[in-house]
This record gives C-alpha cells, structure tokens and sequence, in this order.
C-alpha cells in the first residue's frame, strides 16, 4: 500500500491525491543511526550536531520503491566550511543506486553549495553543483526528492533543480526495481568539501548544527524481505489499483517546471558532469541523449 505521511502539498497543480493521510513526527519515520548523543529535540524539531569528536546520522524504518520524500532543513549558520549536510535515499549493496543531496558549507558571507549525484547499479560521479538563491541557513526550506518510472527530481521549494529521465530505450540503466532507504547526516568533510578541501573546518565554531522539521513520505513502502521483482510489481499502478506518482501529469515536468529548471541552470548551476571534458574525454550517455 502507498504510505502518506503528513499532509502532502503537490507540486503539480490539478492532482487529486487519494489515500490515507495521515501526520508523523521523527520516531514514527526515522531512527537515529550513529551517534544518539549528537542529536537534540526541541519540539517538532530535530538539531544534528557534528564537533571535533563525532557527527550524526538518520535513517527511515522503511524502505520505498517511487513516490515523494520531503525534509525541511535549516542548514549550518556562519563558517560552516569542511561540513557536510546529507539528505539522500539509498539501496543496499555493491550495485546500489542512490539519489544525493550534499549540502557543501563555506566560510561566512560565502554562498551554500548543493552538490547532486545518482547513483545507478553502484556507478555514481554525476555530480552537479549549484548555489542555492537564497540563505539556506536563516530558515528552513524543503528539499524533495521525487521519482516514479519516468524520472527523478530533484526539488527545493518545490522548484525543480534537477531532472534525471528514464532512457532505457538508449540503453541506460534507471533506478526502478531497488527499493531505497531515506537517510540524513552531518559530518567533516574538510577534505573536499570546501573550495576542493583548500578551507578546513575551524573546530573553534563548533558544534556545529543543522535543524530539521517537517519529515514528509508520501511513498510506496516495501517489507524488507521482499525480493525486487515483487517490488516493482507491488508499487507500479495496474487495472483499478492507481498510484499518484504514475498519473500522466507526473510524466514529465509541465511548461512552468521546465522553466523554472532552466533558470536554475542559467543563473545557478556551478558544476556539470556533463560538460567536464577532463574528466570525462568521452560525453556520458546520458548526456549526450539528454542535458540534465
């Protein structure tokens, strides 16, 4: 059965979502998964807290195969640079696939970097990298990933940042049969994360924090003995039984999404994988099918 979980606001105009609707806080969706003492509660909300001794992590209790997940995030304020802020989902497994936001900080008054990346069957190294248009660590904003048998987007705001389609019929591999975990962490990362590792972390600023609220899955959820084939089977919509992330709307981005991809892109996007002719002489498939 398709598991919703808070009241889930569509970011495609006109669609009727049908099902259980239901509100959830952090326990009854997640479960700390490194580090217990590094997290606070306050409320409904949720402080990762990454010093010179340890960083912290979440996962999901469940695992799901399409639908829509969705965290609000306050990043890490002031000199946040050698830290990282994940949000991501994942399979298990040496040919996992992976859908990656990495929230990369940066020395005060310096903009917030998200890097992107997807994994499939084990292969990463797409990385794609913009600045966000806003100061993420002043409020919180949401940040979603999206993904049914066409594609999968990437989402802040609801503003698509990223679009990653379905091109088996060119011979690409998509993510369609691995159900996938949900996961969040905060860790050093000074060796890369900031100005290609050139900034280290200043522990002096420590603890550093990332706040969390709003946890919103509104997915297929699959038992962890399943086996993959029955997965697909059991989360794709047939005859009377109708998913919402299968409905023909969600097929492809309309007029007002694919615009708004572009600005991203034009007035955002730091960093393609695409278009890195030093590290890939040869144009990824993908790429060369669809510029993403």
């Amino acid at each position: 059965m398709a598991v919703s979980v808070s009241v889930f606001l569509s970011f495609f105009l006109g669609l009727v979502l049908v099902g259980l609707v239901s509100s959830s806080k952090f326990d009854q969706l997640f479960q700390p998964s490194w580090a217990n003492d590094h997290f606070l509660y306050e409320g409904e909300l949720l402080k990762l807290k990454l010093d010179n001794y340890s960083g912290a992590g979440f996962s999901s209790k469940s695992r799901y195969l399409f639908g829509k997940v969705t965290i609000q995030i306050k990043l890490v304020e002031g000199d946040s640079a050698g830290t990282v802020t994940a949000f991501y989902m994942s399979s298990d497994g040496p040919n996992h696939n992976e859908f990656d936001f990495e929230f990369l900080g940066n020395t005060t008054g310096e903009p917030y970097t998200i890097q992107t990346n997807i994994y499939v069957n084990g292969v990463g190294n797409r990385e794609q990298r913009l600045n966000l248009w806003f100061d993420p660590t002043k409020e919180f904003h949401s940040y979603s990933l999206f993904w049914n048998q066409r594609h999968v987007l990437f989402l802040v705001d609801d503003t698509p940042i990223r679009v990653h389609p379905n091109m088996e019929n060119k011979g690409i591999a998509f993510p369609k049969d691995q159900p996938m975990g949900v996961y969040s962490s905060i860790w050093n990362a000074d060796d890369w994360a900031t100005q290609g590792g050139r900034v280290k972390t200043d522990w002096s600023h420590a603890p550093f924090i990332a706040t969390y609220t709003g946890f919103e899955i509104d997915a297929c959820e699959i038992p962890a003995s399943a086996a993959a084939t029955e997965s697909a089977k059991k989360c794709s919509s047939s005859g009377v039984k109708r998913y919402w992330w299968d409905e023909p709307t969600l097929a492809e981005l309309n007029v007002h999404q694919s615009h708004q991809l572009k600005w991203v892109k034009a007035k955002h996007m730091v960093y393609d994988y695409c278009t890195d002719t030093a590290r890939f002489p040869v144009m990824p498939l993908e790429c060369v099918h669809h510029r993403h």
